[in-house]
């Protein structure tokens, strides 16, 4: 009774009841995910325990800063996790302790950032062409195209805001995606937590156990259109795992360079992913005890990547079998999505990956690593100029990680909806030794 959960999805007057009891004393702790950094008002904590690197200096600092107030005295603890980035930073402190805050990454001119910023605009003053000095260039193909949905209305004298209601009701500082999706206790209809839309297949699939204040919840049902979903309380002696399967499309490619021998590209992609069934595993051992098909819809997303290729001619000369080749690329994807936030400010549940021997649209092998936003959030980019310094990284975890042939603190990933399978740790360095050393 003197410990709570907390996390982002609580309802507004569950947060203030936590914190109320943390800054009175009847709480004595909080184990918190990272809401801790912003959207809840606590501080003058004893003592902050980082479970694993946040991603960012600036993220961390911020979680750090929760206690200690007021000239106290606090304790500070980054306890590292088995994951590529953690164990990198326990090698090189001093990208902790030495390195400046990350300046944030933004990109400006994605049209599902900008398009409500600009309705927000109008409505305060019609937009005109001048107004590309403070918006950017993509100012007016993007107000024009809000006029067609009828967002805005142009006129001689601009675009201007038609509707009654305000602007930035429209505009959600939690998610991009739309409303978030409630889940209620089918027993008495009360809402017990809320759910990013872009996680409700994974989350909130039927049969899926929904993990509330350190309660667990079975999903009985969900309603896409409503945005609601059912559950019931659960025993606790298993949890899901969603398994997932997606593609990746090359629309457009915006620069191109070399990488050591392979080829390097930045662009736009369109993202399909469907959630297409679920493990269950002991929740004491993490066992699998069985697994489930799903048939839920295909969801597609156009976002930016950054994405590498090797010829066949290099290929058909590195140590690597042919049978072993699609787990070593599966291997190097994993490697460098848990390492590019090492140094880009990024989460590693910010970006995605794909992997494959042979891609249609570039007819080669091709790792791919993406946004997680429509119309993308920067992060690629920050990775296809930095990509010398990433691979480095890469290399230098996947060669001196003391497993003999994959874990989590190299390979082995959290979020991979193939279920880590299969991967092949020796292989991987040897695609990458040839993008980091040429």
């Amino acid at each position: 009774g003197s410990i709570a959960a907390y996390r982002g999805g609580y309802l507004p007057e569950d947060r203030r009841d936590l914190e109320a009891a943390l800054q009175s004393g009847r709480l004595r702790g909080v184990a918190c995910t990272n809401a801790l950094e912003l959207g809840v008002d606590i501080s003058g904590m004893d003592a902050v325990v980082s479970v694993g690197f946040p991603g960012t200096l600036a993220a961390l600092w911020q979680q750090v800063g929760r206690a200690g107030r007021s000239g106290r005295d606090a304790l500070a603890v980054l306890l590292a996790r088995e994951d590529p980035l953690d164990a990198y930073l326990v090698e090189h402190p001093e990208l902790v302790f030495e390195r400046p805050i990350e300046r944030t990454v933004v990109y400006p001119d994605n049209p599902y950032v900008l398009g409500p910023h600009l309705a927000a605009a109008a409505q305060e003053h019609p937009l005109t062409e001048a107004d590309e000095e403070f918006f950017g260039p993509q100012t007016v193909a993007i107000a024009d195209r809000l006029a067609l949905q009828g967002v805005l209305r142009r006129r001689p004298t601009g675009w201007y805001w038609p509707h009654a209601e305000r602007a930035v009701d429209s505009i959600d500082l939690r998610s991009m995606q739309g409303r978030v999706c409630e889940v209620v206790d089918e027993a008495t209809g009360r809402v017990i937590g809320q759910v990013d839309p872009s996680a409700a297949d994974r989350t909130l699939h039927p049969e899926a156990v929904y993990v509330h204040q350190g309660e667990q919840w079975l999903v009985t049902a969900y309603d896409e259109t409503d945005r609601v979903a059912l559950a019931v309380r659960a025993s606790g002696e298993y949890f899901t795992q969603p398994l997932s399967a997606g593609g990746v499309q090359v629309l457009g490619i915006d620069q191109t360079r070399s990488l050591g021998l392979a080829t390097l590209s930045y662009g736009t992609v369109e993202l399909s992913s469907q959630v297409t069934g679920y493990l269950r595993r002991d929740a004491q051992s993490g066992a699998v005890w069985d697994s489930t098909p799903l048939e839920l819809p295909l969801r597609q997303l156009t976002t930016k990547a950054v994405w590498w290729t090797l010829p066949d001619d290099v290929l058909s000369a590195l140590d690597v079998e042919s049978a072993e080749l699609p787990g070593a690329v599966h291997a190097a994807e994993h490697a460098a999505i848990g390492l590019l936030p090492a140094i880009v400010p990024c989460d590693r549940w910010d970006i995605g990956g794909l992997s494959t021997v042979h891609h249609p649209d570039t007819g080669r092998l091709t790792v791919f690593v993406h946004d997680g936003t429509p119309g993308g959030s920067g992060f690629a980019e920050q990775g296809f100029r930095n990509a010398e310094v990433w691979w480095r990284a890469v290399l230098d975890r996947l060669t001196t990680c003391e497993c003999a042939e994959g874990c989590p603190a190299c390979v082995v990933s959290p979020k991979c909806g193939n279920g880590n399978s299969p991967l092949d740790k020796r292989g991987a360095a040897e695609l990458v030794r040839v993008l980091a050393l040429g």
